[in-house]
């Protein structure tokens, strides 16, 4: 944004001065009457000097100041928008909102609206490679089914599981269903995308997807302009007033006003991977965004102007020597340099060893990278990237900063040091308060000690251990009768019961829910 324009360097910008002179003094060197006229008459000046004609009316001092203007802007470097810090989780959090509302049972895709979304689903999940997916189901009232996680399996288990006749309300309000997805990512910690997986948003709802938010916000519908009849549980079809049959059709023209009203990207089921590619391009796309907004360092955009400031820098070559002996330095370089290291050398005439390493970085040669980096952040990085988290925590610990402990805390994880990763996290937190990543990852590895520590004890328990005392029920009598309240029990008590399926579990937690929330 240009209001976000200024330099990283602006001191550099007082060596603007230099171009400057250089002009200044070129104009006066090439001048000859300023140079003959103390020495010859002006009548006679005037019949000696002889006026060049035709040639290059750019001369070479120009270039040179041009040259060197480039460089001072470049030095000083300019900067208008933030990048992400390199080290920072690069999976985008998405939540996937599907709609459960009867519609959804159509058959104008085979097998059904909801069969083709939960495809749609597993194809996503594959295409994200283990990032965090959290899960809301929706019609007449809004559920999470799943909260951020990145366990690929348990995300299958309950999609599959997914079906109409577990919504307790009839209707659709996608509205509260955009509400429930923003509150699993804001549980999150960071901004990420909701994904609504619809056969249409009511009208009503528009004004939900106006609101300003952190979040991306995608529609894919499912179904197709023609429509199907909806099946019903009992294998028949729904049928409407007069016992004719219900045909659901795909409202296009209503998401396109959608998309009109309130700039959300919307898009329609596909029969290949068409619009799992558009979900994913757009989910990192926004996710990047975020970040970059949120990065602590300016992106420094000096390096544009190496280009233009090289081509100019050509043109100021005149044929002769300063070509030739450039040439000859470059080729006594080659010559004298061992063949293995012509390739090595080359680069050190042009790039530093941090500009070396990030080349080698970006083309996923992390083992390179790290020999390269004299950067210690950069060094550890590369070696975490490529699976060396031991000598990855030693280069972060040259640096005392918070990025530097958050590092060091998510190596130790992977190292199984869950207690020292603890520390780190919390390092990282005394120097940047209220940092969500830092958060959310001393929370895994807090959860993470306390199960290794749990275990431990379990593991040092005599197994032959004896009970103190073991009581019965007084021979012929019976425990006290008392009834449990359905209303009373909790969701989560529900979600202990491994006794049921996915789909019961999920009917009879979305009953509770929408129980406790009557007044």
């Amino acid at each position: 944004m240009i209001e976000d324009f200024h330099f990283l360097r602006p001191w550099w910008l007082l060596a603007i001065f230099l171009p400057i002179g250089i002009v200044w003094l070129a104009s006066r060197s090439g001048n000859a009457r300023n140079r003959w006229k103390d020495i010859i008459a002006p009548h006679l000046l005037e019949k000696l000097i002889v006026d060049a004609s035709g040639g290059s009316r750019v001369r070479p001092s120009w270039l040179l100041s041009a040259v060197l203007t480039l460089a001072v802007f470049g030095v000083a470097g300019p900067t208008w928008e933030r990048e992400a810090p390199p080290f920072v989780e690069d999976t985008a959090p998405l939540v996937l909102a599907v709609d459960l509302s009867p519609t959804m049972d159509a058959i104008d895709l085979t097998p059904s609206r909801l069969e083709r979304a939960k495809l749609k689903i597993k194809d996503i999940i594959a295409q994200r490679q283990g990032a965090r997916t959290a899960v809301i189901a929706y019609a007449g009232s809004a559920h999470l089914v799943l909260p951020l996680t990145d366990d690929a399996s348990l995300i299958d288990t309950y999609a599959d599981a997914l079906a109409t006749r577990i919504m307790p309300v009839d209707g659709k309000d996608t509205a509260a269903a955009l509400t429930a997805a923003e509150q699993a990512l804001s549980e999150g910690g960071v901004a990420g995308t909701v994904v609504f997986i619809t056969d249409g948003v009511e009208q009503n709802a528009f004004d939900a997807f106006k609101r300003k938010s952190d979040n991306g916000i995608l529609i894919l519908g499912v179904g197709t302009a023609e429509g199907g009849p909806v099946k019903t549980a009992d294998g028949g079809f729904l049928t409407g007033t007069g016992g004719s049959r219900v045909f659901a059709k795909l409202d296009i023209d209503a998401l396109k006003n959608l998309h009109a009203l309130t700039g959300v990207d919307v898009a329609t089921i596909t029969d290949d991977d068409a619009d799992v590619r558009w979900i994913a391009q757009r989910v990192a796309t926004n996710f990047a965004q975020k970040k970059s907004e949120q990065g602590d360092r300016w992106k420094d955009a000096g390096w544009l102007l190496l280009a233009p400031a090289a081509v100019l820098f050509a043109l100021t070559f005149r044929s002769g020597w300063v070509v030739r002996l450039g040439a000859a330095f470059i080729l006594a370089r080659l010559v004298l340099m061992p063949t293995s290291s012509h390739a090595a050398g080359f680069a050190d005439m042009w790039l530093t060893p941090d500009q070396q390493g990030r080349i080698a970085f970006e083309r996923g040669n992390y083992d390179g990278a790290a020999t390269r980096f004299h950067d210690p952040m950069w060094r550890g990085v590369a070696l975490y990237r490529a699976g060396k988290f031991a000598e990855a925590v030693d280069a972060f610990a040259a640096v005392d900063s918070a990025e530097s402990w958050y590092n060091q805390g998510n190596s130790l994880l992977f190292l199984s040091k869950f207690e020292e990763a603890v520390t780190a996290y919390k390092k990282a937190l005394e120097k940047r308060k209220d940092w969500p990543e830092a958060k959310a990852n001393l929370a895994i590895a807090e959860n993470l000690l306390a199960t290794q520590k749990d275990e431990e004890q379990e593991q040092q328990q005599d197994p032959n251990e004896k009970p103190d005392e073991v009581k019965f029920d007084d021979k012929g009598k019976k425990g006290k009768a008392g009834q449990v309240d359905v209303a009373e029990q909790t969701s989560e008590m529900w979600m202990k019961n491994l006794q049921v399926s996915p789909a019961d579990l999920m009917a009879r937690k979305f009953a509770i829910e929408v129980q406790e929330k009557k007044p």
